[in-house]
């Protein structure tokens, strides 16, 4: 996969930590943009791989979450730290991980697809 070759040459990243943490941003992305999504899933190549290689955030960020009905950032993020967590990969770490995939996802989708993401991942 492409995406998670560019993120294990740039960040270093394993296999599974590239292709689950990025699954973990598309996931975010596809909880927060509903129909909008179809646009990020049609221009990223192998969406449906990442979104599966995600880990299941569980934790805090889900009780967050279910406790503010899904609107709370502090529930996003904190439930990304889990996912990040069971890839062995420090919660820092995602925000090395946004621009990476914002440049390709603007490489392969242009500017719309890049602000899409840019919305719920900035």
């Amino acid at each position: 996969m492409e995406l998670v070759e560019l993120l294990k040459s740039q960040l270093g990243v394993s296999d599974t930590q590239a292709s689950g943490g990025a699954g973990l941003l598309l996931k975010l992305a596809k909880d927060k943009l509903g129909a909008d999504f179809s646009k990020i899933s049609g221009s990223i190549p192998d969406t449906d791989k990442l979104l599966s290689s995600a880990p299941s955030a569980g934790g805090i960020g889900s009780l967050v979450s279910s406790l503010t009905g899904g609107k709370s950032d502090l529930g996003n993020l904190a439930s990304l730290a889990g996912g990040l967590k069971k890839l062995n990969l420090d919660p820092a770490m995602i925000s090395k991980f946004v621009p990476v995939i914002l440049s390709f996802a603007q490489s392969k989708g242009g500017d719309t697809v890049k602000g899409l993401l840019e919305k719920v991942l900035k």
